[in-house]
């Protein structure tokens, strides 16, 4: 294995930190860039050295390539971690970390292309017999993309190919309004991911959301750590993740994890990877539906049951190392439970809610960790995702985790603004959830009017 001399953390924030504790811990050195709204964070200190990239709209900071590269160049790294969001998924700026000789830790620019586009991922996993909802390749044409949507029958869901996290996503259930909504859902994609490309496929009603975490490394070798149940949204965004799911038996997480590793050994995928799937339990069918070519925001649930730092483990990988174990060696241990805390009011249609942190209570004890960079006195800037911690818990069973997350929820104190706080306590009570018994229509059928 060869060593990185500089790791360029690319993003802000609670990833940005977690990025550099890792590093730190891996004996790399660190640099941090931040825009102008980002200029003071405290965790900037823990870097060895900073950059400033810009002012405080992304797409002249974070999302500029130029500006990241240069200060990739002028700080001496040798590498660069993009975390999740901004440039993360995006193939171009992988192609050119590869021109200018930076290792980007993440799948190559090839991986991102393929699996990136959700279009071209779904016609290899129908290559390689993995089960799919019916749907369509990327359709540019609205009157294509409604008689498509007819043969498939309604209700249909319009997907970005390019992105996620709810995006350029439309569920149509009246062909009446379809015309309407596919042209929507493509100045939406447009204008989130840079390309219009939509594509249809059936809308499955209230299933689960289940996600298999994959590892590559440079030599073929591929294993799965289990699945997250991400059911818990509200607009197509999660809220709450936790890991072992629920449903999930031995023999259907063998199954479905079997599903994730043989399309990234198709796609000749490496590092890190996650590979999403829809779970109808009514029937007990699985439907492949995505590939995040990234570090997920809800990785720590996986880390606590399996006992890995993820991120450390993606710096090895990048660096070219083995795997250092196999599939038989992975064992889940307990139940992990995440949830994350936005400065939203989740009571006015989660609208956002930047400003200043008064006062800040983080919870703490046994089973209880909290990933953050906020803290008393912290300005929220109103310009990036409103995600300001994420609170997670691990203990020997599921009863037991939501026993401790209902007591470090209510440790946790956020003064000065509003957050989903609340609302996430009234869920850890509602005997629904309690049992397991939850899917993506749960927090719009409980908790929105």
């Amino acid at each position: 294995m060869k060593t990185f001399s500089c790791i360029l953390v690319a993003n802000r924030g609670e990833i940005a930190l977690r990025i550099l504790r890792a590093a730190r811990e891996l004996g790399i050195r660190t640099v941090a860039v931040y825009s102008e709204a980002d200029r003071g964070a405290a965790y900037l200190q823990l870097a060895d050295s900073t950059v400033c990239i810009g002012p405080a709209p992304s797409a002249g900071s974070y999302l500029d390539i130029a500006r990241i590269i240069s200060a990739a160049e002028i700080s001496g790294a040798d590498a660069i971690h993009p975390g999740y969001g901004f440039l993360a998924e995006n193939a171009e700026f992988a192609e050119i970390c590869e021109r200018c000789h930076l290792t980007l830790i993440g799948p190559r620019a090839d991986n991102i292309r393929l699996l990136g586009d959700k279009a071209r991922a779904r016609a290899l996993a129908a290559e390689n017999g993995i089960p799919l909802l019916a749907g369509t390749s990327s359709v540019a044409d609205e009157d294509d993309a409604l008689r498509l949507a007819a043969e498939i029958g309604f209700p249909v869901m319009i997907k970005a190919a390019a992105g996620g996290g709810g995006r350029g996503m439309r569920v149509v259930r009246d062909p009446g309004v379809f015309t309407q909504n596919f042209q929507s859902a493509c100045v939406e994609a447009e204008k989130a991911f840079g390309s219009p490309e939509v594509y249809v496929e059936r809308y499955l009603e209230n299933p689960r959301h289940i996600e298999i975490q994959i590892l590559a490394d440079h030599y073929g070798h591929v294993v799965h750590l289990g699945e997250r149940d991400c059911s818990l949204q509200r607009r197509h965004q999660k809220l709450i993740e936790e890991s072992p799911s629920p449903v999930m038996t031995a023999e259907l997480r063998q199954k479905v994890g079997g599903y994730a590793c043989r399309l990234a050994e198709a796609a000749g995928y490496r590092n890190a990877g996650t590979v999403e799937f829809l779970f109808d339990p009514r029937t007990g069918d699985v439907f492949f539906m995505e590939v995040n070519t990234r570090i997920q925001v809800e990785h720590p649930v996986t880390e606590e049951v399996c006992g890995l730092d993820l991120v450390k483990e993606q710096i090895r990988l990048a660096a070219g190392d083995l795997l250092g174990f196999a599939q038989h060696d992975v064992v889940l241990r307990g139940c992990a439970i995440e949830v994350r805390i936005n400065a939203e009011d989740p009571f006015n249609d989660f609208k956002p809610n930047p400003g200043v942190i008064q006062r800040l209570i983080l919870p703490g004890g046994v089973g209880v960790r909290v990933d953050t960079h906020v803290h008393g006195g912290y300005a929220i800037p109103s310009h990036y995702d409103s995600m300001i911690a994420k609170l997670i818990v691990h203990r020997p069973t599921r009863q037991e985790a939501i026993a401790t997350m209902r007591r470090a929820l209510a440790e946790f104190t956020v003064e000065g603004v509003k957050t989903t706080i609340p609302l996430i306590r009234e869920i850890m009570a509602h005997p629904n959830y309690v049992k397991g018994q939850v899917d993506t229509g749960f927090i719009q059928e409980y908790f929105m009017p």
